[in-house]
């Protein structure tokens, strides 16, 4: 078997459509320009009389405390006495509501609404720039860099105010050696509620009595890893929110007259307690202003705003607190903080409501001119007219002030309207794109899909030393690559990567489509002469088939929003469909059936049928039981999905909470014995699948990963989830033991998942060798071998599975075909092999098996039944196909070509989507599941790779089994093969017994052209997948709905199929390595056997 041409040419097919990929993100997801400059005190601003605008009047207050409360959503500040029976996240802070109503004139709460993406980072970010973020922010939520634009805290130095800041780390990375003094807590670990807010209790009221601060920021952390961990719904959070309620009041109690209190959050949370997205439960915090001198001119009127933004916050501080308004900001200022025109003398003092919007107007009238300067992306109709309106607002307030007559009410509201307008336009213009990196990356993605389909086609010629190889294309692709190189560096003086392997993979793909021109006509093997197939692969009669209708239908719907909302429904359907449509397509050929009888057969003058009627009858029955689970399968999954924000009445399974957060102990306990037993048929299931096939008879690694690895590492998982579903409160005597344990067992699974897939990778063989004892008379009727209780396996599946004719066939494959000369071997068995007729399949099935333990591992206990789902879905669709391969026997003989048809292909692929919906999974930011980068890292990681490692392979999870077991479908026909063909001589000669995957060995060369056509067809079907949300994204960018359903859904499918070719390279690796194996076994077995 030729392994480096099927790697090769797989690692070069997903190389172009990475490239692709990554041209079209480039050129998608591009951060807005930032705009390095920063006000100070000295800034004179346009059209400007005063010596200066900001700093120019005493402030309104000296020092400010700022009390972030992760995730305090407007829900949980809210209080309503009528409630009697409050959930655990309501009329849980009382101080607020209390304040408000008994001093109308020194606070007020509002709702704070957030611009997604509704993360922590992005959060900071913008109330302290004052700016929007953008989409692609949100991938740096766990890689915070340093803020570089202008900003709150920066303002703060640089007038001499001394910021003390403690919490949240995050703050650290994003000002560093900002703060006068700082004391960071570690905050990536969501299931610690207490170590956080309790370092900032230990210094916050100490601090707050002392005189070495003007600023003093404490990020608290509780509110919002008690959401990740259990839900508001819990009493975790009523505990949690009460105690942010004594900490309000205490800090209450100790401001004085000349400080600020601004309690807020930075963002909401879901019901289940996530956040990142754009739900409105997510968006909308709350914020609380308070001061022990007046505030508020008086109670709250109906001019004072329903919602404030975020934004707003950074120029309504800054002006309060006598610093300049960060350069590019585009905040509005609060004006219920700021006295009316008139009354700003006194004890009250600082800038009127109409001061305070002439300079914010002008500070974002010059943060717009110096952008639109340096980036041309503003419409110039939106530019001239907002241009315009405030040349005419300028004209109207100079005139006033000139006048010395008090400003119209008109003038404020038109100031305002006038900065809602400019923030309006820069939300709509921040989604920049390059149309350029687009197109290039779409034309790429379109001809890695051709070239994927044509070297699925050719799968054979390639494989050939006649066939294109790959040396030309990758020598162009270099040569292309270098010239544009050295034109960048003539033309701009530096190398831009991404058009460099632009240039090489369009060439390379370009290069390999015309030389594949000349092999149409490709040459097949038919009853010992030469055919030729279809001249062209593009016809529609070979693509408008059915199994290629269903995922194109699905590729045309990703372009609407509704169907990438009810995705996990209906891929379920398609599923059903096109499985079902497998029975109708038999039944209409005439294959479901056992023939009729027809006297002319019976007389001999036509051929017999391949297969006995009752062998027809038995597979048909097994493809209809198959079916029957398969839709099984799929009815139950639907209790396994998530909700989006847009379903509405939708209700999350309850599946997806951990056993920790269920607070019912009968329904906990239920829950965890369905897990379990779960994951113990799980682990019965593969095994007793290995023993019938005799796999578990040699002392291979793979064999002791069989026997001790797998259910030792289920017991580690049942134990940690024992472990993880003890409240913490219980047992208190044993905490540091439950704590040690929570460490230890899911290490202990993980050192035990890559101490068996290595021994599997290391030593795959599963084959138990038994030498002839004694030598039979010619004519002596040979007695199976008798069972033997250390074998394991049944009489039965002795006589079905072992390979009597072996050391013929071992002659015949030795050194892939080659012919031994000699005397004619003696037809009795010189040797007997166990297991060696699934010696492919037994160490993928074994491997694929050991991954869906560690990466169930990752997810919530629940998903076990879920995952016992996929493996009899996975069971089902590759029955169905060996039983309908069986079927397709009755044409005749059993063909040497062992290619996978499509549809099996497309219900795969299909399937791996179906149950990365029906693991709770959804392609949303929110509904990431981000306690899976804590399964064993409890105390939190020093750095990001692993965390990241941890949830892409909990978010991806289907769609790594479903690759790695992809070569599955080229094997399964072959291990069924004896049941299959019992009646007839459907396997071989007549009087040769099946020898099942050892088939492959007789013809090496169409053995690994068949694994090449399977590997490119399963990518062809996930790259089309990957080219239709491209297309999706890039038609429809400028679409209401582009950055809550088409960008994400983009980034899912993108990074889905980088997943899935990385697992799929990883099956087929694993496949040519148990071939070398094989080849290696029978040259050490064949002089053994000849002395």
């Amino acid at each position: 078997m030729k392994k480096l041409p099927v790697l090769s040419l797989l690692l070069w097919v997903c190389a172009v459509y990475f490239v692709g990929i990554y041209l079209f993100v480039g050129g998608f997801l591009l951060v807005r320009l930032e705009v390095n400059r920063t006000s100070t005190c000295g800034d004179v601003l346009q059209p400007g009389e005063e010596p200066a605008d900001f700093c120019r009047v005493r402030p309104r207050f000296r020092r400010a405390v700022l009390l972030i409360i992760d995730a305090l959503k407007i829900d949980f500040a809210w209080f309503d006495p009528n409630n009697t029976s409050p959930r655990p996240y309501e009329n849980k802070l009382p101080v607020l509501e209390e304040t408000v109503t008994s001093r109308p004139s020194h606070s007020r709460l509002y709702p704070f609404r957030a611009d997604p993406p509704t993360t922590t980072m992005q959060r900071i970010k913008g109330f302290t720039t004052g700016s929007l973020p953008t989409f692609v922010d949100v991938g740096n939520n766990f890689a915070s860099s340093a803020i570089l634009e202008d900003n709150l805290i920066h303002q703060f130095g640089q007038v001499g105010k001394r910021v003390v800041f403690m919490g949240d780390d995050t703050w650290e990375n994003l000002f560093p050696k900002k703060f006068h003094r700082s004391l960071p807590f570690p905050s990536f670990n969501v299931k610690d509620l207490h170590t956080v807010d309790n370092g900032i209790l230990q210094h916050l009221y100490s601090t707050m009595v002392g005189e070495d601060w003007d600023v003093l920021v404490a990020h608290f952390l509780g509110v919002d890893h008690c959401g990740h961990r259990f839900g508001p719904d819990h009493p975790a959070m009523a505990d949690k929110l009460t105690q942010m309620d004594g900490v309000i009041r205490s800090v209450i109690d100790r401001l004085q007259n000349d400080t600020l209190l601004v309690v807020m959050g930075d963002h909401g949370m879901t019901d289940t307690g996530d956040h990142g997205g754009e739900s409105q439960k997510e968006t909308d915090a709350a914020i609380f202003l308070y001061s022990p001198s007046p505030l508020f001119p008086g109670p709250p009127t109906q001019s004072e705003p329903d919602v404030v933004p975020q934004t707003d916050l950074v120029p309504t501080l800054a002006l309060l607190l006598g610093v300049p308004i960060p350069y590019s900001s585009v905040g509005q200022v609060l004006l219920p903080v700021f006295p009316p025109h008139g009354q700003t003398g006194g004890a009250v003092g600082g800038l009127s409501q109409l001061e305070a919007l002439w300079i914010n107007a002008k500070q974002v009238n010059r943060f717009l001119e110096t952008y639109s300067g340096m980036a041309k992306d503003i419409p110039p109709e939106s530019l001239s007219q907002l241009k315009s309106e405030f040349s005419r607002l300028s004209s109207d307030y100079l005139a006033t002030v000139r006048d010395g007559r008090p400003p119209s009410p008109r003038l404020a509201a038109s100031l305002q309207a006038y900065l809602t307008s400019v923030r309006a336009t820069c939300r709509a213009t921040w989604a920049r794109f390059n149309p350029l990196k687009m197109a290039a990356g779409l034309a790429i993605l379109a001809f890695a899909c051709l070239t994927c389909f044509i070297v699925s086609e050719l799968s054979l010629v390639l494989i050939r030393e006649s066939g294109p190889g790959l040396k030309p294309p990758v020598a162009v692709a270099f040569i292309a690559g270098v010239c544009v190189a050295v034109v960048q560096i003539g033309k701009q003086g530096y190398v831009e990567a991404s058009w460099c392997l632009a240039a090489a993979a369009l060439s390379s793909e370009l290069l390999f489509l015309w030389r594949a021109r000349r092999y149409r006509a490709v040459p097949v093997e038919k009853n010992g002469s030469k055919a030729l197939k279809s001249p062209s692969w593009l016809t529609p009669r070979r693509l408008l088939i059915p199994p290629l209708l269903v995922p194109l239908l699905r590729c045309a719907s990703l372009l609407s929003d509704s169907y990438v909302i009810a995705e996990g429904r209906a891929v379920t359907f398609l599923v059903f469909s096109l499985a079902l449509y497998i029975p109708i397509h038999l039944n209409w050929d005439g294959l479901l059936l056992p023939p009729s009888h027809d006297p002319l057969k019976a007389a001999g003058f036509l051929p017999s049928p391949a297969l006995s009627p009752s062998t027809v009858r038995k597979e048909s029955g097994t493809l209809l039981a198959c079916l029957g689970v398969l839709v099984g399968s799929l009815y139950l999954s639907l209790s396994f999905h998530a909700c989006r924000e847009e379903q509405g009445s939708c209700q999350p399974s309850p599946f997806l909470s951990p056993l920790a957060r269920l607070q019912d102990n009968q329904l906990k306990n239920l829950h965890y014995v369905l897990s379990v037993l779960s994951l113990g048929l799980w682990t019965y299931l593969l095994k007793r699948c290995l023993r019938h096939y005799g796999n578990l008879n040699a002392s291979s690694g793979a064999v002791f990963t069989a026997r001790w690895i797998l259910p030792l590492t289920s017991v580690c998982l049942a134990l940690h989830w024992a472990v993880g579903a003890t409240p913490e409160d219980s047992f208190r005597n044993l905490s540091e033991l439950i704590g040690l344990a929570q460490l230890a067992l899911p290490r202990a699974a993980f050192c035990l998942l890559g101490l068996g897939l290595f021994l599997i990778w290391l030593d795959p063989l599963t084959v138990f060798i038994k030498p002839k004892a004694t030598t039979p008379t010619r004519g002596q009727s040979q007695t199976p071998p008798r069972y033997r209780a250390s074998t394991g396996i049944s009489t039965q599946a002795e006589l079905h599975h072992l390979i009597p004719q072996i050391y013929q066939r071992m002659r015949r494959s030795l050194d892939d075909g080659e012919q031994v000369v000699g005397s004619e071997v003696d037809s009795s068995p010189a040797v007997k092999a166990y297991g060696l007729g699934t010696v492919y399949s037994a160490p993928l099935l074994l491997f694929c098996g050991m991954l869906g333990i560690g990466l169930l591992l990752l997810h919530p206990e629940g998903m076990a039944l879920s995952f016992l789902l996929l493996l009899l879905e996975m069971g089902a669709l590759l029955h169905m196909h060996a039983s309908s391969t069986t079927l397709r026997g009755l044409h005749g003989t059993f063909s040497a070509d062992f290619n996978v048809p499509w549809t099996p292909v497309v219900l795969w692929s299909l399937a791996a989507t179906q149950f990365f919906h029906a693991t709770g999974h959804l392609p949303t930011f929110p509904s990431i599941q981000w306690g899976a980068a804590f399964v064993g890292f409890p105390d939190g990681h020093t750095g990001t790779v692993l965390p990241a490692s941890l949830v892409t392979l909990n978010t991806f999870a289907s769609h790594i089994l479903f690759s790695v077991g992809c070569p599955l479908l080229l094997f399964w026909p072959l291990v069924r093969e004896v049941r299959g063909s019992r009646g007839g001589r459907a396997c071989g000669d007549e009087g040769e017994d099946a020898v099942m995957e050892m088939r492959l060995r007789e013809n090496p060369q169409r053995f690994t052209a068949a694994l090449l056509q399977l590997a490119t067809r399963y990518l062809f079907i996930l790259g089309a997948q990957v080219f239709s949300s491209v297309c999706a994204a890039a038609i429809l960018r400028r679409h209401l709905m582009v950055w809550k359903v088409f960008a994400p859904k983009l980034m899912f499918e993108a990074s889905g199929f980088l997943v899935s070719s990385v697992s799929l390279l990883i099956g087929v690796a694993l496949v040519l390595r148990v071939d070398v194996a094989v080849g290696g076994w029978f040259k050490r077995l064949i002089p053994e056997a000849s002395r």
